[in-house]
């Protein structure tokens, strides 16, 4: 499947199909090169499930932790968006706890997942993003 964001009030109109796409698949790995707009993707993301803060990159803190209502339990849950762009191997990722995450039945966001493609488990959206003309995103699910 591919969808193009023209802009942000596209974005908007992506996300809900995205969530359809991924059903119950809760692991999420986003690709495409520094700029593309994978943390504004993971920030609107984020927003349609009803994070109330703020979701910043967590380039320098390699982990971010949100909470939002599941609307099907109606009970917090957490999401956990990690970059892993400062890593330098798989055993970097293990040292902060990836396989927790991995683990952890919730929604699990990873920039720059090339490092753990190893150990990620059989049902992960695997999401690409590129840049095109205009500056328009091209968005495919591998």
């Amino acid at each position: 499947m591919e969808l193009e964001i023209k802009d942000l009030a596209t974005l908007k109109t992506v996300v809900p199909v995205l969530l359809e796409q991924a059903g119950t698949r809760k692991i999420w790995c986003f690709y495409g090169e520094v700029g593309a707009g994978k943390t504004t993707l993971i920030k609107e993301i984020g927003a349609i499930l009803g994070v109330k803060e703020g979701m910043t990159s967590p380039t320098y803190s390699l982990v971010n932790e949100y909470e939002y209502v599941n609307q099907q339990t109606n009970r917090l849950a957490a999401i956990y968006h990690l970059d892993l762009y400062r890593l330098n191997s798989l055993e970097e990722a293990l040292d902060i706890g990836i396989e927790e995450y991995l683990e952890a039945n919730t929604y699990c966001f990873i920039e720059w997942p090339a490092l753990i493609e190893s150990i990620l488990p059989e049902e992960v959206l695997k999401i690409s993003i590129t840049i095109g003309d205009d500056s328009i995103r091209k968005i495919v699910l591998l």
